[in-house]
């Protein structure tokens, strides 16, 4: 661009900081109008950006709070995760990545605001929207709607968050940094399933929230008819088209939820959103009288452990401005950076002054906030497929497709969404250890369970989860079949709500099947070879999460529906109602194989080829050291299949490189390993595999990025 531009975009940049320090120094009162949030009696008009903490480390905290401030953020926003706080009724787990406090203390210290939404339902990708599994198995009870034992739940949690923060002083009214809090979450999204108790619900929801007095608004996001004073907001990617507005005058216009890209599941390729497409919106919804625009994500992070919600991979909205490992993402973080300190330079008249709508053509418009003492700003809008030359004001100006131009003073183009002048960047992994040694590696496989070494026997196909309660991904379901002297070319069909299946006939792996998102129910048939006398039918179902989000989720049923046995072609003789034999989890889960202390549990074996590759069910152990440095580290795991990976003893999550996408590729390849999770030697790596892989194809990698100025600068 040129100099005289690059000049005053520089002055905007120094300046923001300046006159919009966007401190939660002191703040000691927050309300609102129908223009914006007032903090300290003054109109905000606020950026924010979504940071899950226990999708990162305490470690990793200051630098991405760092990263946000520096990208013109004012506020981070996170949700609240009641199935990591109280993992068991009455037992809370404020720890490590569970540390809110900590967490929102760090945003305090780097003169940010916070925006907490407790939900406590979150949805968020996150397994059972962030549901403890327990409330299940409470009588009586029915998710998010007006009933006496959800609600008891929900309030005594959301009460104990509240006074959390409260006892340590961390809401805007007691001068700390929280100016929102959020109740529920989407519940448009599922109101019409609970009829007349859906809108009860909302209403009850609103006023406990309300009635916790906390001195800062609450807010519903995708929640129109949220109860006074509650107010409602907007999700989505274009709320400057699709939301109509608060739902009452007095209440700000605010976006909760502008998707930086969208979540990916496994077997789908990222789901890219460009910078020009992100400022378009963000702009045109602040020339719509918006005040507040929170991106989700600004750094996405990573579903450790088990946490992410079905089918999710393990790398959550790795396109956003902070990319999975806290690495800028070029051109989207500079461009927003630059869209951020263009708008901030006209906050005042923007906040102040009267707003003018003016049609410059068919497909062009201009709003315009104007006030006599705080001054001029217009959005010039083309919502044109070309270029368009303008007249506003006696001026002409040349606007690229689709595209916002911001004239500050309602003279100077210091601003246009289409046009990038930032650098793009790549990141590039690069190999610093490629476990290919087969003497370093120790296997353990699984053993097959068989009906007569289970404890649990019954005539039924139990439902998954009843038995796991969501402490295991994995339930054995395992019975015997005598075929008759007829039965010829046997096959086992299989129907499962489950996610996945692997079927073993004898111990030996007959078949295996998985569903998707889209794909509900899994059908497989198998060849069975059966002998002649009792056969051994062990099926292991699998679950790559539970859903997070939808009406009656309580009900909802997952494992085996059906198996048959089919004998050429008789009529298939059906198992349903047979006698089945249960076990929960594997036996490596259960002696917690992944940890240092519990490694001898179980009888290693060290480099036999037969068991070193490509075997399901089957546990791998090795010893590595540290990279040097202090830069982002991920394990390559393309040689291997589908399971779950442990760095000493702590799960970086699950994989799954065998799902691939419709061009042949993994959703996921590469799995981040935080630093802190690391010593500079002697590191344990153990990795479960599920269906076979080749461990000697597993690489330690670092992550870096390449090819812009500005994004080296904002790493060291």
């Amino acid at each position: 661009m040129e100099a005289g531009r690059v000049f005053g975009l520089c002055l905007i940049l120094v300046g923001m900081f300046l006159v919009f320090p966007g401190g939660a120094t002191a703040a000691k009162g927050v309300t609102y109008d129908g223009r914006s949030l007032i903090i300290d009696g003054q109109r905000k008009l606020l950026f924010s950006g979504s940071i899950h903490y226990p999708r990162s480390t305490p470690e990793m905290w200051p630098s991405l709070i760092k990263k946000t401030k520096e990208g013109g953020i004012d506020v981070i926003q996170t949700y609240v995760f009641w199935n990591l706080h109280e993992p068991k009724l009455g037992q809370y787990d404020f720890s490590g990545r569970n540390d809110l406090v900590k967490f929102i203390k760090e945003i305090r210290s780097q003169g940010l605001y916070v925006c907490l939404r407790i939900g406590p339902f979150i949805e968020a990708e996150w397994n059972y929207g962030g549901l403890p599994f327990w409330l299940r198995d409470v009588p009586g009870m029915v998710y998010r709607t007006d009933n006496e034992p959800f609600k008891f739940h929900m309030q005594k949690f959301t009460t104990k968050i509240v006074n959390l923060m409260k006892s340590e002083g961390l809401y805007a009214s007691q001068g700390g940094p929280i100016i929102l809090s959020q109740i529920e979450n989407e519940y448009a999204n599922v109101e019409a399933a609970f009829h007349e108790k859906g809108a009860s619900y909302i209403k009850w929801a609103g006023q406990m929230a309300v009635g916790l007095k906390t001195g800062v608004p609450w807010i519903m996001c995708k929640s129109p008819d949220a109860p006074d004073p509650v107010i409602n907001t907007c999700n989505g990617m274009r709320c400057g088209e699709t939301f109509p507005g608060p739902n009452s005058p007095n209440k700000p216009k605010m976006w909760t939820e502008d998707w930086t890209s969208f979540f990916q599941v496994y077997g789908t390729e990222p789901y890219i959103r460009s910078a020009e497409d992100i400022a378009f919106h963000a702009a045109l919804f602040i020339a719509k009288n918006g005040s507040y625009i929170n991106y989700y994500m600004y750094h996405g992070g990573t579903n450790f452990g088990r946490t992410s919600s079905s089918y999710f991979i393990t790398g959550y909205y790795d396109q956003a401005p902070l990319d999975e490992y806290g690495l800028l993402r070029q051109p989207k973080y500079g461009h927003l950076k630059e869209l951020h300190a263009a708008i901030k330079s006209s906050a005042n008249p923007l906040l102040q002054g009267k707003q003018t709508i003016l049609s410059l053509g068919p497909m062009q418009q201009a709003y315009v906030f104007e006030d006599v003492s705080s001054g001029c700003v217009a959005f010039l809008v083309n919502n044109d497929a070309k270029v368009i030359q303008i007249q506003f004001r006696n001026n002409a100006y040349s606007l690229s497709p689709k595209s916002i131009g911001i004239l500050q003073n309602c003279k100077n183009l210091i601003y246009e969404t289409a046009k990038v002048n930032v650098e793009k960047n790549k990141r590039v992994t690069s190999p610093v250890q490629v476990f290919n040694v087969p003497d370093n590696w120790e296997v353990f496989r699984e053993t097959i369970p068989s009906f007569s070494g289970t404890s649990l026997k019954i005539n039924a196909l139990l439902e998954h989860t009843n038995l796991t309660k969501d402490k295991t991904d994995y339930l054995w379901y395992t019975s015997s079949f005598k075929p008759d002297s007829a039965c010829t070319n046997p096959s086992i069909y299989i129907e499962s709500l489950g996610h996945v299946v692997h079927v073993f006939v004898n111990n030996a792996l007959a078949g295996s099947g998985h569903g998707s998102r889209d794909i509900k129910v899994v059908k497989l048939q198998v060849p069975a070879s059966l002998t002649n006398g009792q056969n051994s039918i062990s099926i292991l179902s699998g679950m790559v999460g539970l859903p997070d989000s939808g009406a009656y989720m309580e009900r909802k049923s997952y494992g085996l529906t059906k198996v048959q046995i089919s004998c050429g072609g008789t009529k298939p003789i059906d198992l349903s109602g047979s006698q089945w034999g249960y076990s929960v989890g594997l036996l490596g889960e259960k002696v917690r194989l992944q940890q240092w202390r519990n490694l001898n549990r179980v009888k290693w074996s060290m480099n036999k080829a037969g068991l070193i590759k490509n075997r399901p069910l089957t546990w791998y152990k090795t010893i590595f050291d540290g990279p040097n440095g202090d830069g982002p580290v991920g394990l390559n795991m393309s040689s291997m299949g589908k399971g779950e990976i442990w760095v000493n003893g702590v799960s970086i999550g699950r994989y799954w490189v065998s799902f691939l996408t419709p061009s042949g590729h993994p959703s996921q390849s590469i799995y981040h390993v935080p630093r802190d999770f690391l010593k500079p030697s002697g590191n344990l790596l153990v990795v479960f595999e599920e269906e076979g892989g080749d461990p000697l194809g597993i690489s330690l990698n670092t992550i870096s990025v390449i090819g812009s100025n500005r994004a080296q600068s904002q790493l060291s």
